[in-house]
């Protein structure tokens, strides 16, 4: 590993994953079954220190990937912004990053795939969990659940 430049700082695990919780997209990165990269940025929430959901269809390229092979990267960047240093007559870029790697599963139990429904809509509408119920009960047998459990710790880095 390069060292990291002294104006960038490394952020504990607990700081990373407050990217995580942050960030309106997180960017999902997997391997397609011929061994090329397939990322793209999905709504994901976190559960605890070591779990993330994120739904979809039950059918598309991101659950080919999963299937062949669960491993997976996430990253994240929050309070991103060009900065010019006038004093080192500098451009550069203030951010927060974080990146977390893990194993993806589908979740089967209808219990849990609420409950990651719950935190997806509390996150991200939560002036409108009236109508979850309703829409739970529409939708539910149509949503596929995807849990990503982390491998390890979740890591980060800031310049600001």
């Amino acid at each position: 590993m390069r060292p990291m430049r002294k104006y960038s700082r490394r952020l504990d695990p607990a700081q990373a994953l407050e990217i995580f919780d942050r960030a309106p997209y997180v960017t999902l990165s997997m391997t397609r079954s011929d061994g090329t990269p397939y990322g793209l940025p999905l709504s994901i929430v976190r559960s605890d220190d070591r779990t993330f959901y994120f739904h979809c269809a039950h059918e598309g390229e991101k659950l080919d990937c999963l299937a062949g092979n669960p491993a997976v990267c996430m990253s994240a960047v929050s309070r991103c912004h060009p900065v010019f240093e006038s004093e080192k007559c500098n451009f550069t870029e203030h951010y927060r990053s974080a990146v977390a790697v893990g194993r993806a599963s589908i979740v089967n139990d209808d219990n849990e795939k609420i409950e990651a429904l719950r935190l997806i809509c509390e996150r991200f509408l939560p002036d409108h969990m009236d109508h979850f119920d309703a829409a739970i009960a529409r939708s539910l047998a149509a949503t596929t659940i995807v849990k990503i459990t982390l491998t390890e710790a979740a890591c980060g880095k800031c310049k600001q």
